[in-house]
């Protein structure tokens, strides 16, 4: 089920807490020893850089897979551990400064600075502007044996990128939302679902949705939503949204029953893609439509609970697209609250982006 460990830094009081929340996420995992130590260490770092820079944000961990869509299709059987560090702060100037080892500028600091979790977590990535603030994701998981570069299959398609952040509502353990990533061949499908209700009953459904996913990754995606009817019956039931990229024709079929939000980035800007009402596991509806757009180089799609306000703006920033798109999910979430006017629902947000263009860390 989609656990969630969130945790307000508005003081150095609360830097063990997140401490303690990493740890206790690789506990729930099973990880070792070491990746908890590395888990524990880059959570404190976040924490302590909000405390001492950003005058107060939040850390948000959750249990997620690799952002390469190339990665083991079974890679649920080992989540990452993804640490999420947001803010409304000041924002960093020299990012590529920043992320030196070593680097700080406050004389009280650990010492271990972002250089270090960029050096030693799985994933690092960082994005900051100037007077908006500042999300930085890192993911720690297992390290795998490397494989030589004779033996390493050449990337057959564009190996499209996916990633989110998922929050509960009043910091509950559980969220009623979760997404989740699969690939069959040339097929990257991208879901998120809503469970109904908040807590650990909307986490099952949930839960079911993401474990019918990972079982029928080569499902169309309407004929996966009505799998999804039949399998959430037992439960609460659920809004589910299912984008499919095919990354041989560069086509994205969007499909969803219930209130999902999607928005896709084209030329002329951002395109709504719509979601018909209805609940998966209770109310389906007669026909599901099945909308069709073209996958391009610049492209980005944004997956969303109605967690989100009703008017949230998408972001301006191109920049993301080099982005881990975590971090771009997480922009959105930061963006679209703030400590007057925070999230009151269960939210998640899920971003599927083409193959990474630069060399952004």
């Amino acid at each position: 089920m989609s656990r969630v460990w969130e945790i307000p830094v508005q003081d150095s009081t609360r830097v063990r807490d997140v401490r303690v929340a990493a740890e206790h996420a690789c506990g729930h995992i099973g990880l070792d020893a070491h990746c908890t130590a590395v888990a524990a260490l880059v959570a404190t770092e976040l924490a302590t850089n909000l405390v001492k820079h950003a005058s107060e944000g939040r850390i948000v961990i959750n249990l997620t897979g690799p952002s390469d869509t190339r990665a083991d299709p079974r890679a649920e059987a080992a989540p990452c551990v993804q640490i999420t560090s947001l803010d409304h702060g000041p924002g960093i100037r020299d990012v590529p400064e920043a992320l030196r080892d070593g680097f700080t500028t406050a004389p009280s600091s650990l010492g271990a600075g972002l250089g270090t979790c960029l050096r030693i977590a799985r994933d690092f990535d960082l994005h900051s502007r100037p007077g908006a603030g500042t999300v930085a994701v890192a993911r720690i998981s297992p390290a795998r044996p490397p494989v030589a570069a004779s033996a390493r299959p050449a990337p057959a398609y564009g190996s499209a990128r996916a990633g989110g952040i998922t929050t509960s509502l009043a910091h509950d353990e559980y969220s009623g939302d979760a997404f989740a990533w699969v690939r069959c061949g040339s097929l990257v499908t991208l879901m998120l679902t809503d469970g109904l209700g908040h807590g650990r009953k909307a986490a099952e459904a949930s839960a079911t949705a993401v474990r019918e996913l990972r079982r029928n990754a080569g499902l169309p995606a309407a004929d996966l939503l009505r799998l999804l009817h039949s399998a959430l019956g037992g439960t609460r039931g659920a809004a589910v949204g299912v984008a499919q990229l095919d990354e041989a024709t560069h086509r994205l079929s969007y499909a969803g029953v219930g209130n999902i939000g999607a928005r896709l980035r084209t030329d002329e800007g951002w395109q709504p893609l719509i979601s018909h009402p209805g609940i998966v596991g209770a109310h389906f509806p007669a026909t599901v439509p099945v909308q069709q757009s073209s996958w391009r180089p610049d492209s980005l799609l944004i997956l969303h609970s109605d967690g989100l306000p009703g008017r949230w703006s998408p972001p301006q920033d191109r920049g993301l697209l080099d982005h881990d798109p975590a971090v771009t999910a997480a922009v959105v979430l930061r963006d679209a609250g703030s400590a007057a006017s925070p999230l009151r629902d269960d939210t998640s947000v899920a971003v599927l982006v083409p193959a990474r263009a630069s060399g952004h860390p």
